[in-house]
């Protein structure tokens, strides 16, 4: 499908970017029409480029895995920002965008005379947003505020991974980088919100989103019941509402959540016990989640270790309860009902032809097709980009390359 007819056509993105959290963002930005130029260092570029897993073709070429996740619809320019060349085409580059992105040690583009404060006075209506571990704005900036951070670290101190995993068991990582991915896709959601304002103002703005921020956000149930009951919540342990979570049968587990009382009812009657509905201590969701760990967790369990997990989801499904198996990767790959949403994409790959990746979960009546160009080549837009936006000529684009500088 063409760009064109995506909601953020003509909107230029130029991305100083690295790993997820920035290309994240530029990619839910790209996938919605945005021109985005990722620049990236001459020698090697982003680092995601050298990520596992890494495929080979029958020719021998190699591509990352890692890289094509997070960077398809996006042109790659090659910039030497330790030179002073370098660092006026991204100016110049800066200057002709209406957002510019970048993950990279909050300050380093501020030292380079390239950060907002610098660029906002000839460019009043640029939106520069900044995605960092603990956040950059300088009224806003707090005790951990120079930490280096990554996703582990990020969902550690934001309270997710302590209430994740076993009961009795350590805390554990939720196994997917979501201090990185949600802080992306919160960046893009202020982007659009800036984009709009901007419609109004003229003005741009600066926008920090933070990874802690971004985790504590995710966490805000545990914080929010600690600020109401002062109670800490758990690994393993639900207070106010049972049976939920997940439960093993037969063949493999199931998940399950019974949030309200007439979900009680409903459930007690699909496993053939509705005397257990008003029974004391299973007369509601506390109570129900302190039995768990004794006499009525037995019950449960006992009820689901007997069945297969086809034959729990038919009885559940048929109660009107909201239950799904617990899938693998393979099962998520090849679910039919994924299928008909359309998610998976088939992305087109210079070196293994075709890549089938998550796609844009967002579906809108007027743009269904989603944009599938490929992740690009280190600096394969350079010339053009150079050429396009700058209007440089095939000589100056030689002599930049002959000294370094692309």
């Amino acid at each position: 499908m063409s760009a064109s007819n995506k909601p953020l056509s003509g909107i230029r993105v130029l991305s100083f970017e690295i790993q997820v959290a920035g290309p994240y963002c530029t990619m839910m930005l790209a996938d919605q029409g945005a021109d985005v130029i990722k620049v990236e260092r001459p020698q090697g570029g982003d680092t995601a480029r050298e990520g596992a897993p890494k495929i080979k073709n029958d020719a021998g070429e190699v591509t990352s895995g890692y890289f094509l996740r997070f960077n398809r619809n996006k042109r790659s320019v090659t910039l030497n920002l330790k030179s002073p060349d370098g660092q006026k085409l991204f100016r110049d580059l800066a200057l002709k965008s209406d957002v510019l992105v970048e993950n990279f040690r909050p300050g380093l583009l501020s030292e380079m005379g390239l950060g907002y404060e610098s660029l906002s006075k000839e460019h009043p209506g640029l939106i520069y947003a900044c995605i960092s571990g603990f956040g950059s704005l300088d009224d806003l900036k707090g005790p951990y505020s120079a930490r280096p951070a990554y996703d582990i670290v990020a969902q550690a101190m934001g309270g997710l991974m302590y209430t994740c995993g076993a009961d009795g068991g350590p805390p554990t990582w939720l196994g997917v980088a979501l201090g990185d991915i949600v802080s992306g896709m919160w960046a893009a959601h202020a982007i659009t919100i800036a984009l709009y304002q901007r419609i109004r103002t003229g003005k741009g703005q600066y926008i920090d989103v933070s990874m802690y921020d971004a985790m504590a956000g995710l966490a805000e149930r545990s914080i929010s019941a600690y600020s109401l009951t002062r109670h800490v919540l758990q690994r393993g342990r639900e207070p106010y509402m049972a049976p939920w979570g997940p439960f093993e049968c037969s063949d493999g587990w199931v998940a399950l959540i019974v949030a309200t009382e007439g979900d009680w009812a409903k459930f007690a009657n699909a496993i053939e016990r509705p005397d257990l509905v008003g029974m004391e201590g299973a007369n509601s969701g506390p109570a129900r989640a302190k039995s768990m760990t004794g006499w009525l967790g037995e019950i449960v369990a006992a009820w689901f270790n007997r069945h297969t997990k086809a034959q729990v989801m038919e009885k559940l499904l048929k109660a009107g309860l909201p239950i799904g198996p617990v899938q693998n990767a393979q099962e998520v790959f090849e679910c039919p009902h994924l299928d008909a949403r359309q998610l998976l994409i088939d992305v087109p790959d210079p070196v293994i032809g075709t890549a089938r990746l998550v796609g844009p979960p967002i579906k809108m009546s007027g743009s269904l097709e989603p944009i599938t160009r490929p992740a690009p080549r280190l600096g394969e837009h350079t010339g053009d980009v150079l050429r396009e936006v700058l209007g440089r000529d095939a000589a100056q684009i030689a002599a930049l390359k002959s000294q370094g500088v692309i």
